[in-house]
């Protein structure tokens, strides 16, 4: 009893002090923000529990990809360096898009088949980038097996792209969406019936408690970091669903899944009150990116996903997303809305026109 209320009293303190730090603001948009911060932390402990319980679950053996050609968005540290590490080791030519090349320079001369990377610039906040990219990438390979869009980032203060696009959503869904329409027809190429092809989308177990602002996706109306991370991870997941709906109607042999790597100790907590407040409890509980980096090459390889596509996977099993994702009517919406983001219609998604 005593347990349950002191605890019922840090929550009272901190919702307090949550109020008195935020009073300028409309109540309604005080408590909204509570909720996604209370929500949020529910999903994060809910993926630490997933983590310890299916650990033995995480394992993969890389397969020989002699001549196959993989993207990777990200790649210069975290897990997408980890990522890239056991492409390479896969015996896979490897491209990766990242801001600054220069920082990838270390990785071809350290990691086992260094000579296999090749690095263009890419800026997830520009279309215009990404298109740069894109052809950068189609110029060198015409046909592609793999595109893994992992990059992304975490929570910070409302600010548009160059496009007008909220950074968040931008960065983690519209800018791999775009790169996904672009690079279809070279995915479409690398897939066979025997092999097919695969996209990537890395996303979170951040997406539960999200949501899609249709009317509001820039969330101009009122912006909370928390929300506007979980709806970019949503994103993800609902897109990879989709878009795998079309290919497979169409019958193409490319196939889509969205990837929880578990909760990973990254640089994406650098400045949260989590890691100022619990650095040895990241160092302790948190997966390293080498293992957050497993059930993403399993949704690269494991040649059992072939019978099943689709897929939200966490420690390379299906994991559990949440209601919203699996609505075939959002997901459609949220597609249409992200083609008119990025200039094209709806039906030329991914034709190589």
């Amino acid at each position: 009893m005593s347990v349950a209320i002191a605890s019922a009293a840090i929550l009272t303190t901190a919702a307090a002090v949550y109020w008195f730090l935020n009073r300028h603001k409309p109540v309604k948009h005080i408590l909204s923000e509570l909720r996604y911060t209370i929500d949020m932390q529910g999903a994060g402990v809910g993926g630490l529990i997933d983590d310890w319980v299916n650990i033995r679950r995480n394992k993969i053996v890389l397969p020989d990809a002699s001549r196959k050609i993989a993207v990777v968005t990200g790649g210069a540290r975290g897990i997408g360096a980890e990522v890239v590490r056991g492409l390479l080791k896969a015996n896979m030519n490897v491209v990766i898009g990242i801001r600054k090349p220069e920082l990838a320079q270390t990785l071809s001369e350290t990691m086992e088949n260094g000579q296999n990377l090749t690095v263009f610039q890419l800026d997830l906040q520009s279309l215009k980038s990404v298109k740069q990219f894109a052809e950068n990438v189609l110029k060198k390979y015409p046909a592609i097996h793999i595109l893994v869009n992992n990059a992304g980032i975490m929570f910070g203060d409302y600010k548009l792209t160059e496009d007008g696009i909220e950074t968040q959503l931008s960065t983690n869904h519209l800018g791999h969406f775009y790169l996904t329409h672009l690079l279809l027809p070279a995915l479409k190429k690398g897939g066979t019936f025997e092999e097919s092809a695969r996209v990537v989308n890395v996303t979170s177990c951040a997406h539960y408690p999200g949501k899609i602002y249709f009317d509001d996706i820039n969330m101009k109306e009122h912006y909370d970091t928390t929300a506007a991370y979980a709806q970019s991870k949503l994103a993800q997941l609902m897109s990879a669903r989709y878009i795998n709906r079309l290919l497979d109607q169409e019958g193409y042999p490319v196939k889509c899944y969205a990837v929880h790597p578990g909760i990973v100790d990254t640089d994406l907590f650098n400045g949260t009150l989590f890691r100022r407040l619990f650095p040895w409890a990241m160092k302790l509980f948190f997966k390293t990116p080498a293992k957050g980096a497993i059930s993403i090459h399993h949704a690269c390889f494991d040649k059992d996903l072939e019978k099943k596509s689709g897929l939200y996977i966490s420690n390379c099993i299906e994991g559990i997303s949440n209601r919203f994702s699996k609505n075939v009517e959002h997901q459609q919406r949220l597609f249409e809305i992200s083609c008119e983001l990025i200039g094209i219609d709806a039906n030329d998604f991914g034709k190589d026109l």
